[in-house]
């Protein structure tokens, strides 16, 4: 047999692979259609103290007629269909008055208190901080949810503040302004998780003879914690049952939600989010509205347009580079503008499709109306991608009769009841969180048992299925609820 050495052996291939290369322009619009509302108004706001190109002001007729406002030409907007928007025929988009649609909407509530920023506001101007560290700090904080914690990893922080406010900052630097955040009051701010929550909580405390010894429950032996172990934490800590139980009722005296201590205002509380639809229901007419009263008028400047025009026609060399800094900023003020309203016709497409499809819903306002709904259904209906979908539904409120709810709430999974019909997981969460608020207290309902509920309601749902939906919705296991 003949023999081969490996460099005989070895076989080269050549593979092309097909890459996507997103424009500048469609990198634009990806990043103006993730931002929320308040985001928009103040990313705006920069962009037209960044750009002199483009001016705040009322747009005069000839600036309509000429191109050089925001009335941009409609082929480029070709992939767009005619009815993708309810004010299509409104090529004033950005052009808000007092008269502006929105004067007929319902009043977005206010509250007279001050909200859960106001109050880490406050906290966070004591401090010595760098510009960029303080918008990192108004990320962080921005991200706290109604409990108190930071429900965002450092990474994903930092991948948002470079992708969105182009600010390159590392997860050390992101990690050391959260320190600061987490010795705000009250304490346990901004933990990340229960564990490092009720660990903040325990530092601070002074004077405390079991200060050491709560600290290293909470750290070593969290699990045991959690499952109620009290004879393990005993016997790791080699101390007397009376004197776990003393270390034990000194721990579960710390607050496991330090948002709730700021009351009604705490967190993303519903008064105090800015919507960005507003939702109207006529005697069953639903029709809505984008809430961009606050985003400034603007166009593109003449005088900036002219200085261009006489450049070219005097056809200076030397004046070559002033020629090139006029043009790149009025091409990137008409691209703005471009991006703008492709953002708004994006996002009206996407919620009314979102209404076609929860329309009982969104007519009573009944939970149980909900359908069930995932991304890719929209997608579908709108001839979007889910990519585009994720970033329309993301940190999106919709203001309704009867509450502000997120757009991403709209959103679930699906089981098949006995006869057939597909149910939304959220009524599966509404049966259960029923049952367990039902239930004898000192014989909760196992998973097991709450499984058989529903399969006796017409429901057949696996123990393991039923565990992960009881987590979803903060159910503890039954002997974490037995009193």
């Amino acid at each position: 047999m003949p023999q081969f050495s490996s460099s005989q052996t070895q076989i080269q291939t050549q593979s092309q692979v097909q890459v996507q290369t997103l424009s500048p322009q469609q990198v634009l619009e990806a990043r103006l259609l993730a931002l929320s509302t308040v985001e928009l108004e103040e990313h705006v706001r920069a962009e037209l103290a960044d750009n002199p190109a483009l001016e705040d002001g009322l747009a005069e007729p000839s600036m309509t007629d000429d191109g050089d406002s925001i009335a941009e030409p409609e082929d480029q907007y070709s992939n767009e269909s005619d009815t993708a928007t309810n004010d299509d025929e409104d090529d004033d988009w950005y052009d808000h008055d007092g008269a502006s649609s929105h004067d007929a909407g319902p009043e977005i509530p206010l509250a007279d208190v001050r909200s859960f920023y106001d109050i880490l506001e406050e906290q966070l101007r004591e401090q010595d901080l760098s510009p960029v560290q303080m918008k990192v700090a108004r990320y962080i904080i921005g991200s706290i949810d109604n409990d108190g914690f930071l429900d965002k990893d450092l990474q994903a922080i930092s991948d948002d503040l470079a992708f969105y406010q182009y600010t390159e900052v590392s997860v050390e630097e992101i990690a050391g302004v959260l320190d600061i955040i987490q010795e705000f009051d009250p304490a346990g701010i901004g933990a990340r998780n229960l564990q490092e929550c009720l660990l903040i909580q325990i530092r601070r405390k002074e004077n405390s003879p079991l200060k050491e010894l709560e600290e290293r429950v909470i750290r070593d032996m969290f699990d045991e914690f959690t499952h109620k172990r009290w004879d393990k934490i005993s016997s790791r800590l080699n101390l007397s049952r009376e004197q776990t139980d003393e270390i034990i009722a000194e721990i579960i005296r710390l607050n496991p939600r330090p948002g709730s201590s700021l009351g009604e205002t705490a967190g993303h509380s519903r008064q105090h989010i800015v919507p960005d639809f507003i939702l109207d229901n006529t005697d069953g007419n639903i029709s809505f509205t984008l809430n961009n009263s606050n985003i400034p008028q603007f166009h593109v400047s003449r005088e900036f347009a002219d200085m261009l025009d006489n450049q070219i026609s005097n056809g200076n060399s030397s004046q070559r580079d002033a020629a090139v800094y006029i043009k790149s900023k009025l091409d990137s003020a008409r691209g703005f503008i471009q991006a703008l309203k492709q953002r708004e016709q994006t996002m009206t497409r996407t919620m009314q499709a979102i209404i076609d499809f929860q329309g009982p819903f969104f007519a009573q306002g009944d939970e149980s109306l909900l359908k069930p709904m995932i991304l890719k259904d929209i997608a579908e209906k709108t001839g979007y991608d889910i990519s585009t979908i994720s970033r329309v539904t993301s940190g999106k409120y919709v203001q309704t009769c009867f509450g502000t709810l997120s757009l991403k709430s709209f959103f679930t999974d699906g089981i098949m009841s006995d006869t057939g019909e597909e149910v939304s997981v959220r009524e599966i969460h509404r049966i259960l969180r029923d049952a367990v608020n039902a239930e004898d207290h000192t014989d909760p309902l196992t998973d097991e048992q709450l499984a058989d509920m529903l399969a006796a309601k017409g429901y057949k749902v696996a123990r393991r299925t039923v565990a992960k939906y009881r987590e979803q919705i903060g159910i503890p296991v039954a002997r974490m609820r037995k009193n």
